[in-house]
C-alpha cells in the first residue's frame, strides 16, 4: 500500500449552505471551522489549505445559551487615548450579526498564514437570502442541529 502525498492539484474544494436558524453558536463554530480546514476529507493535512466554501444563512437567528446575550463582552480597543469599547452580544447582534459567526469561527481556526484564506471562503448573511444559489449543491446536514 502506497502513502499518498496531498497535492494542491488534488484538492477540491465543494460548497455547504448551513442554515444558523436557532443553532448554538459554539457548537456550529466548531463544525464550520472543520470544514473550512478541510478536516471531513481524507486528505486533509494541516499545511495545506484543503478545505470547502460555506455560506451560512440567517446569522439573526443564531442563539447562545445561558445568560450570555446579556452577560458575554465583546472588547476591543480602537489604539486612540480612551479608545476601550465592550459590547454585549445582544448590542452586537443587533448591528451587525454576521460579526459573531465571523469572530467566532476566527478564534477557531489556527493562528497561522492559512487563516486569512480560509476566512475568505466562509460567506454570512444575515437573511436567507445569498448569490450563490448556482454553486452549492445540496444543503449540509449539520450534526449539532440533529442532537
Amino acid at each position: 500500500m502506497k502513502t499518498s502525498v496531498t497535492k494542491k492539484t488534488t484538492i477540491k474544494r465543494t460548497w455547504h449552505l448551513i442554515d444558523l436558524r436557532g443553532q448554538v453558536l459554539g457548537r456550529i463554530s466548531v463544525e464550520i471551522a472543520n470544514l473550512l480546514m478541510g478536516k471531513n476529507k481524507t486528505y486533509f493535512t494541516p499545511a495545506l489549505d484543503c478545505g470547502d466554501y460555506i455560506v451560512a444563512i440567517n446569522a439573526k437567528d443564531i442563539k447562545i445559551t445561558g445568560n450570555k446575550a446579556a452577560d458575554k463582552m465583546y472588547r476591543h480597543h480602537t489604539g486612540y487615548p480612551g479608545g476601550f469599547r465592550e459590547y454585549t452580544f445582544a448590542q452586537i447582534q443587533a448591528k451587525d450579526a454576521r460579526s459573531i459567526i465571523l469572530t467566532s469561527v476566527k478564534g477557531m481556526l489556527p493562528k497561522n498564514k492559512l487563516r486569512d484564506p480560509r476566512l475568505r471562503r466562509l460567506k454570512v448573511f444575515v437573511s436567507d437570502q445569498h448569490p450563490y444559489n448556482h454553486q452549492i449543491k445540496g444543503a449540509y446536514a449539520s450534526p449539532a442541529k440533529n442532537a
